[in-house]
């Protein structure tokens, strides 16, 4: 008799999963989601043909499995500049003008990378680049500042490493700790870097640091050729689905039911039934019931042991109701123009601290089919960090577009008589918290959860670990890998996206301080 699985998530772990097992086994995968959305946090919102990519995904990843996948199922666009675009150890290149023809828009495209950080009215490079613009915008005294604080870090660098604050002071020196990254960051997790495990940096911010920014400066002042690509935080080109991330997540779905798979929408899992050290069935809020062989989970772990029948030991409840999370809000604001002109970045750190805002993508810069009236119109996203409890999250939607487009206008960004059309998308549990009693004791629930012998954790949540969309796609085909050898070991799941190796070097991944 056949096996069936049952994927807890619609998102990149649960559709990998879901197509992995369809096409290396003869195991029936069954997918629950929630939603009726396919892709999870990396979902493509359409709003009347203007298109919104939840949080911003890069397409490039150190992995040549995740690659070679994403362009299994889409094709790199034709282009009239014949980019090409590096994503190999080995040197391997892909050409931007691609012989395989895309059919109706479905396609990758190569895009050029740029971020800056908004401050003090200001554009500065990210990552940080101590060249001569930098300089004069900074302005003498602070780069003296700056200079010696980092100098300070060097000579006698903080230990141990526990906190963000920490991690930040002694990479980069209290300076520019509290020039460029403190108030970011304190906007995203709503706490104060000292109250943050340094978990989060050696995650986020893995191979930069002042020394990579200073080397790289003086490369510029020694050689007209491009440095090298040296650290994940340096990449210029990425790959990027013509209609956001969510295209390439509607067709994997379109496959996997094709091959014979089954997803489940509106179907939110609330109990998970435990016999001895197996999982045997999960039931959905309306009641039904969906029995299997095999469980891979991608739901916040939170919810997971709370779901749980008969109850795991309370300490193990009580860790799980501990774990925090930080929510986010997508304000979709549709312009005439901006006041600060026509600009090419993909997003904007907003640095300033006198505003909520945290981030600001503009979608016409991923792709221009993003949005309806490119030639005429911005389609921005201003992204806002906090907790379901706060007085924010529950603001209606008139008010929270109305604060958008009046925080961008109090920091010079557009005029709010611009702004021609807005909406709010919510986005629960987006961010697992690196921070508080729980998580520092999550050593104890992986033990307990690794020990349900049927259950196999992946993605974000799924993992309570900040991974990127490469990274939860990669767990998702390890576990399929682990469950066609028969190997019950979960530790080369956990092991992704921890060694700073898996960052650095030629490969250039976009590390994304949110």
């Amino acid at each position: 008799m056949a096996r069936t699985v049952i994927i807890i998530g619609a998102g990149p772990a649960g559709l990998t999963a879901a197509y992995e097992l369809l096409t290396r086994t003869d195991i029936k995968p069954v997918i629950l989601e929630r939603s009726q959305a396919m892709g999870g946090l990396s979902r493509t919102v359409n709003y009347n043909g203007n298109r919104m990519d939840i949080g911003g995904h890069r397409f490039f990843t150190k992995s040549d499995r995740v690659m070679d996948w994403w362009l299994e199922h889409l094709p790199i666009a034709p282009s009239d500049g014949g980019a090409e675009i590096t994503y190999r150890r080995r040197g391997r290149r892909l050409p931007g003008e691609s012989r395989i023809t895309a059919a109706n828009g479905d396609a990758m495209l190569v895009r050029p990378r740029k971020s800056r950080i908004y401050f003090l009215r200001q554009f500065f490079d990210y990552p940080i680049r101590l060249n001569g613009r930098t300089l004069r915008q900074l302005g003498p005294w602070r780069m003296v500042r700056i200079g010696a604080s980092y100098a300070r870090s060097v000579c006698f660098p903080r230990r141990p490493v526990v906190s963000l604050e920490d991690f930040f002071i002694r990479r980069f020196g209290r300076e520019l700790y509290r020039t460029f990254f403190q108030s970011y960051t304190e906007k995203v997790w709503g706490l104060p870097c000292s109250e943050i495990s340094a978990a989060w940096g050696e995650q986020r911010v893995k191979g930069l640091s002042g020394r990579t920014a200073a080397k790289h400066f003086l490369r510029q002042l020694i050689s007209r050729h491009p440095a090298p690509a040296e650290e994940t935080s340096l990449i210029e080109q990425f790959l990027y689905p013509r209609l956001g991330p969510g295209q390439l997540w509607e067709k994997v779905a379109e496959k996997v039911v094709r091959l014979g798979g089954e997803i489940v929408t509106e179907a939110q899992v609330t109990r998970l039934r435990v016999e001895g050290k197996c999982i045997t069935a999960v039931e959905t809020a309306d009641g039904r019931e969906f029995r299997g062989d095999e469980f891979f989970s991608t739901m916040a772990v939170q919810e997971l042991v709370a779901g749980m029948t008969p109850a795991p030991p309370a300490e193990i409840q009580n860790l799980a109701a501990g774990l925090q999370y930080r929510d986010f809000i997508t304000v979709g604001l549709l312009v005439r123009h901006l006041k600060v002109g026509p600009i090419t970045d993909n997003w904007i750190y907003i640095q300033e601290p006198g505003v909520l805002a945290g981030r600001l993508q503009i979608f016409n810069n991923w792709s221009p089919a993003m949005v309806r009236d490119p030639e005429n119109t911005v389609w921005l996203g201003v992204e806002y960090f906090c907790q379901a409890t706060d007085p924010l999250w529950k603001l209606d939607d008139a008010d929270m577009a109305a604060l958008a487009a009046s925080e961008l206008a109090e920091i010079g960004i557009l005029d709010s008589s611009q702004v021609l059309d807005a909406t709010v998308v919510r986005m629960p549990k987006t961010y697992p918290g690196y921070f508080g009693p729980a998580y520092a004791r999550f050593g104890e629930l992986r033990a307990y959860l690794d020990q349900i012998t049927n259950l196999h954790l992946m993605g974000r949540n799924g993992m309570h670990k900040y991974n990127n969309q490469d990274h939860s796609m990669l767990t998702a085909m390890m576990a399929v890998d682990n469950l066609v050898a028969g190997n019950r070991d979960r530790s080369n799941l956990w092991g992704v996206n921890t060694e700073e190796a898996y960052h650095e070097s030629d490969r250039r991944t976009e590390d994304r301080m949110g």
